[in-house]
C-alpha cells in the first residue's frame, strides 16, 4: 500500500479525499435497503409478495458474499481509477434497467449484478479510507464510524424513501439511485490518479468453479429460508429438492477447498476457537437485530403510524447508535475488556427486550417508545463493530480474506434465518392465540353478543344499513381479534429472543479466553463484513 498516497493528486485536501470516498460509497449501501424499507410498496409495484421482495435483498447478500474473494483478484488487475469508475457506471446502468422494468424476474437478475458491483466499488473505497488511517487509534475511530453509518443506513432509507413513495411510484427510488452515484463518480474522476495499489496479477486461473458452487449454493439456501415456511417446509418439492442440491453443493465446495493448493475459503479457518465464537456471536446478533423488525410492524400495524412518521421515530434508534458506537470505541480505545463490551451490548438489548414485551397493547403512546428505540440502538451499536473485528482478527493473514467471507456468509445465513424464524413463529404462534381467542369469546357468549349488538347500533344510528352493519360488526370484531393475537406472538417471540440472549451472555461469561480485539487490516480487511 505505499503507493496508496499517489492513488489521489497531491492538491486535493485529505477532507475532500473522505468525503468523495463517502458520497461513493453510501449508495451502494442504500441499495441494500431499499427492498427492506417499504415492503409492501415494492410487493405492490412489481405484483409479487412480501416474501419475493425479501429473497431481491437475499440474492444481492448473496452475490456479494460469494464475490468477495474472488473480486479481490479483479482489484489487482485493474487500476484503481478505471475499476471505481466502471463498477459506479455499471451500478447505475442496472438501477436504470431496475427503474424502468415491471418484470420480477429481470429484478432478480439486477440485484445479483448490483451484489456483485456493490462488493467491489465497497472494496476498493473502503480500502482507499483505511489506507490513509496509520495509527491504531485512528484505525479504531475509522472503524467505528464507518459502521455506524452502515447501522443507520437502514433507519435512513426508511425516512428518505417513504417521502419518496408517498408522492411518486415505487420505482423513482431506483432513479433517485442514479443520481446519487453521479456526484462522487464526477469527484473521484478529477481528483484520482490513475494508478494501481498492488502489482499487476493477470485473469487466469481464477477459481470460477468454486464461485460458481458458492454462489448457487447461497441463493439455494435464500430460497429455502424465504420460501419454506410459505410452501411448508419439506412437505413441498420446492423446498425438499433445493435443500438436497443445498448439500450436495456444500459438499462438493468442501471437498474441492480441502484440495486446492489456494482454496477459496480456507476452512482451518475454523480452528480457531475465537473464529467459531466470533462466528456465533456475528449470527446471533444478527437474529437479535432481526427481531426489530416485528417492532416496527407493531408501529405501523398496531398503531397505524404511516412509513413516514416511522421513519422520524427511528431517528432515536439512530441516536442511540451514535451514543453506544462513541461508547464502545472508547471502550476499544482504553483496552477495556472485550468480554466486558459483548456482555454490555447483551444486556443492552435483554432489556429492550423486555421492556417491549410490556409495551406490545393497543393502548401505548409513541412517547412510550422513544426510551426502548434508543436502547435498542445502543445494543446494536455497543456490538457490531467489537464482533466484527473480533471474527477477522481471529482470522489468520496467511488465510487472506477468509475471515471477511465468513463474515459476510454468516451475516446472510443470519437475515434469512431471521426471515424464516418470524415466518414460523407467526405463522403458529398467532394462528394458536387467534383460536384461543375465539375460544373466549365462545364460552363468553353474551358478552360477545354484546359488543356486536355496541357495535351495529353506533353503525345504524350513523345511517349505515342494519345487514351492513352486521357485516362491518363482525368485521371490527375479527380484526380486534387478529390485532391482538399478533400482539401474544410478539410477546411470545420477545420471550424466546430474550431467553437467546441470556444463553449467549452465558456462553461469552463462560468461554476461556475472549481476549483483546488486534486490529488486523493487511489482507484481511473487515470491509464487507459490516453487512
Amino acid at each position: 500500500m505505499n503507493n496508496t498516497i499517489h492513488v489521489f493528486k497531491t492538491w486535493v485536501p485529505e477532507w475532500l479525499i473522505r468525503f468523495a470516498l463517502l458520497i461513493v460509497v453510501l449508495p451502494g449501501v442504500v441499495l441494500f435497503a431499499l427492498s427492506v424499507s417499504n415492503v409492501n410498496a415494492a410487493a405492490g409495484y412489481y405484483g409479487v409478495s412480501p416474501n419475493d421482495v425479501q429473497y431481491s435483498l437475499i440474492i444481492l447478500y448473496g452475490a456479494m458474499a460469494s464475490f468477495v474473494v474472488l473480486e479481490g483478484r479483479f482489484f489487482k488487475n485493474i487500476a484503481s481509477k478505471e475499476y471505481m469508475l466502471v463498477g459506479v457506471i455499471l451500478l447505475a446502468a442496472t438501477c436504470y434497467l431496475c427503474y424502468i422494468t415491471h418484470s420480477f424476474l429481470l429484478l432478480l437478475a439486477m440485484r445479483y449484478i448490483q451484489g456483485l458491483l456493490t462488493c467491489g466499488t465497497i472494496s476498493i473505497t473502503l480500502t482507499l479510507m483505511f489506507s490513509k488511517l496509520h495509527s491504531e487509534r485512528s484505525k479504531e475511530i475509522g472503524y467505528s464510524v464507518v459502521y455506524c453509518v452502515l447501522l443507520c443506513v437502514i433507519p435512513l432509507t426508511t425516512l428518505i424513501t417513504a417521502t419518496i413513495i408517498d408522492t411518486f411510484d415505487y420505482n423513482v427510488i431506483y432513479k433517485c439511485a442514479i443520481y446519487s452515484y453521479i456526484p462522487g463518480a464526477v469527484l473521484l474522476f478529477f481528483i484520482m490518479n490513475n494508478i494501481r495499489l498492488n502489482k499487476k496479477l493477470p485473469l487466469y486461473r481464477l477459481d470460477w468453479p468454486s464461485f460458481a458452487i458458492y454462489s448457487t449454493g447461497l441463493c439455494l439456501i435464500g430460497y429455502v429460508l424465504v420460501y419454506g415456511q410459505q410452501y411448508n417446509w419439506l412437505d413441498d418439492p420446492r423446498i425438499s429438492i433445493r435443500i438436497v442440491a443445498i448439500v450436495l453443493l456444500f459438499i462438493l465446495f468442501i471437498i474441492r477447498q480441502l484440495n486446492l493448493k489456494k482454496p477459496y475459503i480456507y476452512l482451518k479457518a475454523f480452528r480457531n476457537p475465537k473464529f467459531v465464537l466470533g462466528a456465533i456471536l456475528l449470527f446471533v446478533f444478527y437474529i437479535i437485530r432481526g427481531s426489530f423488525g416485528i417492532t416496527t410492524s407493531f408501529i405501523g400495524g398496531v398503531l397505524g403510524l404511516d412509513p413516514i412518521h416511522i421513519g422520524y421515530l427511528l431517528l432515536y434508534n439512530i441516536a442511540g447508535i451514535i451514543i453506544s458506537v462513541i461508547i464502545a470505541s472508547r471502550m476499544m480505545l482504553m483496552k477495556r475488556s472485550t468480554r466486558l463490551i459483548f456482555i454490555s451490548g447483551f444486556i443492552i438489548l435483554l432489556i429492550f427486550h423486555v421492556w417491549m414485551s410490556y409495551i406490545f397493547t393497543t393502548q401505548v403512546d409513541t412517547v412510550d417508545l422513544i426510551i426502548p428505540l434508543i436502547l435498542q440502538g445502543m445494543g446494536a451499536g455497543m456490538l457490531m463493530v467489537p464482533i466484527i473485528l473480533f471474527l477477522v482478527s481471529a482470522s489468520p493473514v496467511r488465510f487472506g480474506n477468509t475471515g471477511s467471507a465468513v463474515g459476510i456468509f454468516v451475516r446472510f445465513f443470519g437475515f434469512g434465518s431471521s426471515i424464516a424464524l418470524i415466518s414460523f413463529f407467526q405463522l403458529y404462534g398467532q394462528q394458536n392465540h387467534y383460536n384461543r381467542l375465539q375460544e373466549q369469546l365462545s364460552s363468553l357468549n353474551p358478552v360477545a353478543e354484546q359488543r356486536l349488538t355496541a357495535y351495529q347500533q353506533a353503525l345504524i344510528s350513523r345511517g349505515t344499513a342494519p345487514d351492513q352493519a352486521i357485516k362491518i360488526a363482525n368485521g371490527l370484531l375479527n380484526k380486534g381479534i387478529t390485532v391482538q393475537s399478533q400482539l401474544k406472538f410478539s410477546v411470545d417471540y420477545y420471550h424466546w429472543i430474550s431467553w437467546l440472549i441470556l444463553g449467549t451472555i452465558l456462553l461469552i461469561a463462560l468461554f476461556p479466553s475472549v481476549g483483546q480485539v488486534d486490529i488486523n487490516v493487511k489482507e484481511n480487511q473487515p470491509a464487507a463484513v459490516a453487512f
